[in-house]
């Protein structure tokens, strides 16, 4: 799809898109969703107090993403695959914002140091380096700094799904949130509903031992989705106080 289309599907979308123009475009492929749900107290150790916890049915969800970035580029100018192309995997919780929902990220890995130090630098986000492989039915990442392993071995089923309204809670988000020394930073982004197939996880190893009170067990929910074309707006500040 072009940018133009992209900006006139948003029957789907909860609040009107943006009045300033967008800054960024990047794709989001191939990925695997992996969501628990959670309890509330442990998860506000990790929220900001300014965030309040979004909770579907009284609660609190976080979710694992494991996803190729690609293409990211600035507006006008085009991408570079060096930098643009990389995986991505991020552990999201879901908070409201001045009336808004939206994902806090509790973590974000990025497979490729030149593009997570690029990509903190514009944004801000709490980007990190960990080694990544990924290859058919197989998402592999490890950290040495923090001892972070995670290991997914799947096989996908033919054929789309369909989401219940669950399904689109969680993963149809278009803002973000994250803390800054100075205050809230607020992102949005724009992308046509995600399309989403089954998974059927072969073996799954999720070790971050400080989100462990977090993510117990298997999963409750798995998706997986070919991906999406997204528009992202530039970074607002609601400063402190």
């Amino acid at each position: 799809m072009t940018t133009n289309e992209i900006l006139t599907q948003t029957d789907h979308r909860p609040w009107q898109l943006p009045n300033q123009k967008w800054k960024f475009y990047q794709e989001w492929n191939r990925a695997i969703f992996l969501h628990w749900q959670t309890d509330v107290q442990e998860l506000q150790k990790f929220i900001p107090k300014e965030l309040e916890i979004d909770l579907y049915d009284g609660k609190p969800w976080i979710s694992v993403v494991a996803f190729s970035m690609e293409k990211i580029r600035p507006k006008y100018l085009p991408p570079f695959s060096p930098i643009s192309n990389f995986d991505e995997i991020n552990i999201r919780s879901y908070v409201k914002h001045k009336g808004k929902a939206g994902v806090y990220f509790l973590s974000i890995e990025g497979g490729k140091r030149a593009s997570c130090a690029i990509a903190k630098g514009i944004s801000g986000l709490p980007y990190r380096f960990s080694k990544m492989h990924r290859e058919n039915g197989l998402y592999r990442s490890s950290n040495a700094v923090f001892q972070d392993q995670l290991a997914i071995s799947y096989e996908l089923s033919d054929g789309k799904t369909d989401k219940t309204e669950l399904d689109a809670w969680l993963t149809e988000r278009y803002a973000l949130f994250q803390d800054a020394s100075d205050g809230i930073n607020a992102f949005e982004i724009h992308h046509v509903p995600w399309p989403t197939n089954a998974i059927e996880l072969k073996n799954l190893n999720v070790d971050y031992k400080r989100f462990d009170a977090l993510l117990k067990g298997n999963p409750a929910k798995v998706h997986y989705s070919e991906g999406v074309q997204v528009l992202a707006w530039g970074k607002h500040t609601y400063k402190w106080g």
